[in-house]
C-alpha cells in the first residue's frame, strides 16, 4: 500500500476507531483499552477487526486470522511515531522457529549462499540434470533442497521430495522390496495411480529393469512435464550396502539414459547426503561422480552478522567474534545461540556453559559423543589429532 492510499483510509476512520487504534498501537491490551474507553473487550476486538478490514486485511471464507501483526507492520512503515517499538520487535521475533528443523520457504532465517542456489537451478534446467548436495548434519541441505524444488515448481516442473530415512529396516531387507516401496511412494506423492502389478516382473527381468520400466511408463510418461526428484537423507542407505549398490547404480543408469532417450531427459535428480560415500561402488555405476557437486560451506562472518540481525541481535563483527571462534560458521549452532540470546541470555553466559552438559550445545555434543562410542577407531583418530600426533 502506498502513502496516498494509506492516508485516505486513515482519514476515513471514525473517531472511535482512531481512539482504539491509538491505544492498540501504543501496546495496550484489549481489556485495558476497553476499560479506558468504557467499552466491552469484544467491542474493542470488533473495532480492531474492522480497522484491519479497512486497510485491506480481510479473511477468505473459513479463515479466522486477526491480521494484527500486519496492521502493526503497516503503521510502522507509514506512521511509525504511533507504534510502540516493542510491538514491532515482538511481532517480528515471536514466531521464529526453534533451530533444528529445515527452514520453511517463507522463513526469514534462510541464508543464501551465492552462487549455489542459482547453480542448482541452472543444473536442473538441463536435460537429465543431476545435483549432488553434500554437507555435515544441520548445515542446510534440506532447506536448500526445498528451495530448489520450489524454484522448479515456478517453471512448471513436477517436483517430489523423498526422505529415504523413512524407509524402515524391513523395507531395506532386500533390493526388490525397497524399489517397490520407492515406486509406490513416488506414485502417491505425484497423485498417480499405482500400477505395480501391471509392470513389475522381477522373476523374468529383475528388480532394476522392473523399476526402470515402471518409472518410465507409469511416472515419466504420465506426467507430460519435467520431473525434479529430490532424494534426501541418502546416506541412510549406506547402512544397507546391497540395497545401496543396486539403487545407486540405477540412478546412474537413469542419468545416462538422458543421452539416449528423450523421455529420460525429463528426469532431473537432486541427491543430498551428509557423509562420504564409504560403500564400494563401481565408478561407472555411481551417481556420486557425475552431475553438479555442491558442498555447502560454513557461513562467512558477514552472513553470520546478517543472521544475527534476523534474531534482533545488532552487534559488530568484533562483538560476535568469540561465538564464531567457538562454533565457526555452522548455521545450526549459530541459530541456536542467537535464539537463546533473543530469549534474554547473554553471550558470556552462553559461551561459558557451551562445552558443558548444562550448555545449549549439549545435544549436539552428545550426538558426536555417541558416534565416538559406536566407532572406536574414530576415537583413536581424534585422540591423535588432539595430541598433535601424525
Amino acid at each position: 500500500m502506498d502513502e496516498p492510499e494509506f492516508k485516505v483510509i486513515f482519514e476515513e476512520l471514525t473517531p472511535k476507531q482512531r481512539k482504539v487504534l491509538q491505544r492498540f498501537l501504543a501496546g495496550e491490551t484489549d481489556e485495558a483499552i476497553a476499560t479506558a474507553l468504557y467499552l466491552e473487550p469484544s467491542t474493542i476486538r470488533r473495532h480492531i477487526a474492522n480497522i484491519c478490514k479497512a486497510f485491506g486485511f480481510s479473511n477468505a471464507e473459513g479463515e479466522h486470522y486477526s491480521h494484527r501483526e500486519e496492521l502493526i507492520d503497516l503503521f510502522a512503515r507509514h506512521r511509525s511515531e504511533l507504534v510502540n517499538p516493542q510491538l514491532v520487535y515482538q511481532g517480528k521475533f515471536a514466531n521464529l522457529e526453534f533451530p533444528g528443523s529445515p527452514l520453511t520457504l517463507k522463513s526469514p532465517l534462510y541464508v543464501e549462499r551465492p552462487p549455489i542456489e542459482e547453480q542448482c537451478l541452472q543444473e536442473i534446467c538441463k536435460p537429465g540434470g543431476l545435483v549432488r548436495i553434500r554437507a555435515p548434519q544441520y548445515m542446510g541441505k534440506t532447506s536448500l533442497l526445498h528451495r530448489i524444488l520450489a524454484r522448479a515448481s515456478e517453471i512448471n516442473y513436477a517436483t517430489v521430495r523423498l526422505n529415504l530415512r523413512q524407509a524402515e529396516a524391513a523395507v531395506l531387507a532386500d533390493l526388490d522390496t525397497f524399489l517397490r516401496w520407492f515406486c509406490v511412494n513416488l506414485s502417491q506423492k505425484l497423485n498417480l495411480s499405482v500400477q505395480l502389478d501391471d509392470y513389475w516382473d522381477g522373476e523374468r527381468f529383475g528388480s532394476l529393469v522392473s523399476c526402470t520400466t515402471y518409472f518410465q511408463f507409469c511416472i515419466l510418461e504420465q506426467l507430460h512435464q519435467n520431473l525434479v526428484l529430490g532424494l534426501d537423507e541418502v546416506d541412510w542407505l549406506f547402512e544397507f550396502p546391497q540395497v545401496a549398490q543396486g539403487f545407486f547404480a540405477l540412478l546412474r543408469s537413469w542419468h545416462e539414459e538422458a543421452n539416449n532417450l528423450e523421455i529420460w531427459q525429463r528426469l532431473r535428480l537432486v541427491v543430498a547426503h551428509s557423509t562420504e560415500v564409504y560403500i564400494p561402488l563401481n565408478l561407472n555405476q555411481s551417481p556420486f561422480n557425475v552431475g553438479l557437486p555442491i558442498r555447502l560451506p560454513e557461513l562467512s562472518i558477514e552472513q553470520v552478522q546478517w543472521l544475527a540481525k534476523q534474531y534482533g541481535w545488532h552487534s559488530s563483527i568484533q562483538a560476535m567474534q568469540p561465538l564464531v571462534s567457538m562454533v565457526g560458521g555452522h548455521p545450526y549452532l549459530l541459530q541456536l545461540a542467537f535464539y537463546h540470546l533473543q530469549q534474554g541470555k547473554t553471550l558470556e553466559q552462553l559461551l561459558q556453559a557451551a562445552p558443558t552438559q548444562a550448555g545449549i550445545y549439549r545435544d549436539h555434543l552428545r550426538r558426536h559423543w555417541q558416534v565416538l562410542q559406536d566407532y572406536p577407531e574414530l576415537q583413536t583418530a581424534l585422540d591423535r589429532v588432539i595430541a598433535n600426533e601424525p
